[in-house]
């Protein structure tokens, strides 16, 4: 085959849209059904038993795959971090209706199911059980079929969450955040694990990444976040994540303001965002830091700290815990029992007397 005809190939295999998620699971629930192997006395009990475990056989292994499709989603959907994600990212509402249309359909493929055995366990020995398999199927698949757009819309939020850093509930978590190109990630890689992409370019950081710091008997995570504007309306998506990491999962949040030209935006811009933040989360430890002080930026009065030369970090790293809840205490320490008093007379030796010493004494000749 030539190079030409490899290329054309390729890009026809790409370009073929994907089966509905219907296809597979169906496919797999009817394999799965041809493989039952009934066991009867005569061949029209063996026939029957075989129409019913087909029956329960494909519905079963539809209904399980269901379950498994709307799991992670489901996981994510009892509140917090993940699922504003999710609401931000799809829409209010959105993922909770297919899920809801989902479960509907589970409801209903186990009823026709029910129906299909009491059919069958009632049909003659003249009836044409295969028709009545059959049948079963035709529904069965019309009910998957339909749910189609939901199953896409659950497995789109499914890669969405896949594709970012889980984060522990109840673990206190510092969000960096700002302004795009303020050095951010350069600031999360010196205080934590993370090694997230640094470059001098606005928006390098398109979604949250997650490292973690000792804090002695805790864990902190540093959570890098993409770099927000600070419009109301305009936000694309990795801002609206941004702002979500900081409304939904943030202890503290670390603001931090770029003071030279460097970055592209005026220090009354960042100001602007960090008063709007103040105002929309009042009781939530804001702490503003000036970045980028190797640079040699003019004095704002706060705290002026450097990624490349680690000027500072160690003042922000006090102040960060002075801010940050201690969620770790020590166990209560278990006071020893008094020792018991000796009441003998003075030349008398207590058994538990420490200059008393307690041998193994051997009898007989020493060898």
């Amino acid at each position: 085959m030539s190079v030409a005809r490899t290329t054309r190939a390729r890009s026809t295999r790409r370009t073929e849209p994907r089966p509905p998620p219907s296809v597979g699971i169906l496919d797999i629930a009817f394999h799965r059904a041809s493989l039952v192997t009934p066991h009867g006395r005569t061949k029209a009990e063996r026939d029957r038993r075989r129409a019913v475990l087909k029956v329960v056989r494909s519905s079963a292994t539809v209904v399980r795959h269901l379950r498994l499709e709307v799991k992670a989603v489901r996981d994510a959907s009892g509140g917090g971090f993940e699922q504003a994600l999710l609401e931000r990212s799809f829409g209010p509402g959105r993922l909770e209706r297919s899920l809801v249309r989902i479960r509907r359909a589970e409801e209903r493929i186990r009823g026709i199911a029910r129906e299909a055995e009491r059919t069958l366990d009632r049909a003659g020995e003249g009836d044409d059980l295969g028709g009545y398999v059959r049948a079963f199927y035709g529904r069965l698949s019309s009910f998957v079929r339909e749910v189609d757009p939901d199953l896409e819309a659950v497995r789109a939020a499914h890669r969405f969450l896949d594709d970012r850093p889980r984060l522990v509930e109840g673990m206190p978590t510092l969000v960096v955040a700002g302004f795009p190109n303020v050095g951010k990630s350069s600031l999360v890689a010196r205080l934590s694990t993370a090694r997230p992409k640094v470059a001098d370019y606005p928006f390098t950081t398109l979604a949250i990444g997650v490292g973690h710091a000792d804090l002695g008997f805790d864990r902190l995570q540093v959570v890098d976040t993409p770099g927000v504007l600070g419009r109301r309306s305009k936000a694309n998506a990795a801002e609206g994540e941004a702002e979500t990491a900081v409304g939904r999962a943030a202890t503290i949040v670390l603001f931090v303001v770029d003071p030279t030209p460097t970055g592209g935006h005026s220090v009354a811009e960042q100001e602007s965002l960090l008063a709007r933040w103040h105002e929309e989360f009042p009781k939530l430890p804001i702490l503003a830091v000036d970045t980028k002080s190797d640079l040699g930026a003019p004095d704002s009065g706060r705290l002026r700290v450097s990624a490349k030369t680690g000027e500072g970090l160690e003042e922000l790293w006090g102040r960060l815990r002075a801010l940050l809840p201690a969620t770790a205490t020590l166990p209560a320490m278990e006071e020893a029992p008094p020792a018991e008093e000796f009441t003998g007379s003075p030349g008398e030796e207590s058994e538990y007397s420490p200059s008393r010493k307690r041998g193994n004494r051997r009898t007989g000749r020493r060898s």
